[in-house]
This record gives C-alpha cells, structure tokens and sequence, in this order.
C-alpha cells in the first residue's frame, strides 16, 4: 500500500493513545492510515521529521476569530497553520444575532477547523469597550439554544463573561441565562471569570462538563484564596466534572497565582490561547509560546500535549474525530522542536520570566494537506497588520491591564 504522505523518524507523541516514542505516521486521503515504529511501503511524499516531536494536531479552546465583524476578532486561519493548530475555537464572538455570518464569513472559508460557542448575549462581543452584558435584555436563552440546535456541528456550547465590566449589577443573572440556554440543547458552558463577581457564586450554578477559562488570571476574585491557598470551592468543581481552561489573553494570566497552582498541584485541563487582536503581539503571539511557558514551569512534554489536545477533544465530545493519532481520524497533525537558549516570556501584568525552552512549530498537516510556516508567512503578516490597526482605532480595551501601544 501506498500512502499519499509518510512523516517519518519523529518522537511521536500522543497522549490519547499513551504513545511516546520513536515512529512514522502515514496519511492517505486526508486520514491517519499507520501509525508504527517504521513504515516501509511507499509514499508519493515522504517528510523526514526525525529529530523533532510529532503530536496530534493542537487545538486551541479559546480564541476570538470573528474578524471584521467584532473588534476582537483576528483573522487566525494562516497564523494557526503556521503554529500547528489544526482547530481552533471562538469563546464567544458570535450571539444568536451574527451567528450566521460567523459561519458563512469565518468557518467555510477557512483552511483550519473552526468551532464556536455561542455567547448568551445576542450581539455576542460586538464592542471591546463596552460591557455585553450591561443590559440583560441581551442575554436571550431560547434564542441561543435555538441557533446551537440549528448548526451543532459548528457550535460547542454557550459562553458567558462575569466581570463587573461585563454584567455591571447584573451579578450572575447572566450566567443563569447562559446555563439555561445550555440545558435547553444539553451543551455546555463556557464561563469567563474575573474581578467583582465572587467565584464561588459562579462555581455553584456549574454543571459536569462546564469550562471555567481565565483559571490562572490574578485581577481579582481569583482562585487563591487569603492564605495562598485553592480555595476549595475550586476542588469541589472540579471533583463534579468542571474543567478549568487557561485562557491567557491580554489580561488573564498572572505569573505569580500560575505557579503557585502548579506548585500545589493544580494544573489547568487546557491550555488556551484567547488570541485576539489585543493579545497577538503580547504577551501570547501563539499556542506553542504560550505552551511553552507552562513547559518553563515544569510541567513535562506529554502533560502540554495532553492539554492542547486530546483534553480539549474530549471536553468537547469529539475525540473520535480530533486531538489524536488514531487510524481512520482525520490527518491533523503537529510537529515542533524544543529550542533550548534563554526565551523571555511575559505575562498579562507585564510581569517577564526567563525559561530554558522554546516549542518551536516547524510543519502542520491539516486534513492531510502540509504547511509549513514561511508558505503562510504574508498572511500572517497580514493577520498581525489588521490586529494593530484595529488596536489603533479602539485603544486598549478593559482587561488588557498593559497598554499594548507601547509594547514594541
């Protein structure tokens, strides 16, 4: 047999099927055909990957891609498959309202698997500058579950944002809204957590398979408590099924509450992105940077893998189809090298750490097709030229905490 494709002598790592180790990976037709130590049949393309790790495709859980449409949304297609994200998802930029034209305009165009939770306010995040949820006549559930019952091949749940900016004195009305939109279509919810919403008011309203992103932001209402400590509100979500997504963004990962989780042994299920237009240039420019900082933190290879694949997949129910290796599933797939050197990376407050790692993204096969990172590389200077124009017209939004202006 012949295979359309062979990426060979990689350190194939993959979680969902506990491999790790030395192999070859052949893709016919867009799916997984072999996976062993060596293939030897034949291959139209064959791409010697030796050297560096091999990884199911990356999917990044929290994102904003509705560009031209939001001010947050970035135009991520090419920057995805130059960083080895075959899926990414949108947190929310769409409301019942605009979700049509999320589909036509972003998902059917794109190259990278696109997927989208539906915010439990109509217009979505139309405006960075102002709170969505201010007015709760915006928070609509039935609509809501009426659009995610129409496209749910496309659409992955409900998302709500509880900050004082975001609901004003609305409290967590909006997060009832959004779980009642969600039951409506037994989905989930994705809620965005931060200052001056109590996170044990929001943790008790949540359900087995809910997502709390933004776990390691240090704004306020955090998930230290007075003593330094995980509250234990966290752990009992977490014991009923919650998960617990990283959610970088402009204004959501602070170095000091990250590491004394991980030094307590509380380790986010996902590591995400939230890409945006104010958070490309920093502090997260990509999955693999933001990954890498975890890396730095001493959580191992296999643990970033896990959590930037077959975590998410089955988060979302899909794990049959992406976040792994397995014959017969679609051939999505990540190959990186760890540079070693001296990286700083920064976090949301500023804040600069220096790590001894680098994930490197050095090819990306999506749906069998190969990219590597200069094919996609005007685009991609497309992507970040379009990102700062909007920063230019809107300024720094809430949440950026920094003024990314001046970051050069």
């Amino acid at each position: 047999m012949a295979f359309d494709l062979v990426l060979s002598g990689a350190t194939i790592v993959d979680p969902s099927q506990q491999k790790n180790g030395r192999g070859d990976v052949g893709i016919t037709n867009g799916k997984i055909a072999a996976v062993s130590d060596r293939i030897e049949a034949g291959a139209h393309t064959t791409i010697d990957v030796s050297g560096k790790f091999l990884t199911p495709g990356w999917i990044d859980l929290h994102a904003h891609v509705y560009a031209g449409a939001t001010t947050f949304g970035i135009k991520a297609d090419a920057l995805c498959l130059a960083t080895g994200v075959t899926t990414i998802v949108d947190a929310g930029s769409p409301g019942w309202t605009n979700l049509r034209g999320f589909l036509e305009y972003i998902i059917e165009p794109s190259r990278t698997e696109i997927l989208t939770f539906v915010h439990i306010s109509s217009i979505g995040l139309l405006n960075s500058m102002r709170g969505e949820m201010e007015d709760i006549k915006n928070a609509d559930p039935e609509h809501t579950a009426r659009v995610i019952s129409m496209w749910p091949q496309h659409c992955v749940g409900v998302k709500v944002r509880q900050g004082a900016f975001q609901v004003g004195s609305h409290g967590v009305e909006p997060l009832r809204r959004a779980v009642e939109a969600a039951e409506m279509v037994d989905t989930r919810v994705m809620v965005h957590i931060d200052k001056g919403v109590a996170l044990p008011d929001i943790l008790e309203l949540l359900r087995p398979g809910d997502i709390v992103t933004h776990c390691y932001q240090g704004k306020g209402d955090h998930i230290l408590g007075d003593e330094d400590r995980v509250i234990p509100e966290v752990y009992e979500a977490r014991a009923r099924g919650v998960f617990f997504d990283l959610g970088h963004g402009a204004g959501s990962f602070h170095y000091g509450i990250a590491k004394r989780a991980v030094e307590l042994g509380f380790l986010s299920d996902v590591i995400s992105t939230d890409l945006h237009v104010y958070s490309l240039k920093s502090p997260v420019h990509s999955l693999p940077e933001t990954a890498s900082k975890l890396l730095n933190m001493g959580l191992d290879f296999e643990e970033i893998v896990r959590q930037t694949t077959i975590n998410p997949a089955r988060i979302l129910k899909r794990s049959d189809e992406i976040g792994t290796l397995k014959e017969g599933s679609v051939a999505d797939i990540a190959v990186f090298s760890v540079e070693e050197g001296q990286f700083t990376f920064t976090d949301a407050h500023g804040r600069e750490e220096t790590g001894g790692s680098m994930i490197t993204p050095q090819l990306t096969v999506r749906a069998g097709r190969v990219y590597h990172p200069e094919d996609v590389k005007e685009e991609v200077a497309e992507t970040e030229r379009r990102a700062q124009e909007m920063v230019d017209i809107t300024g720094v939004p809430y949440g950026a905490i920094r003024d990314i202006r001046k970051v050069k």
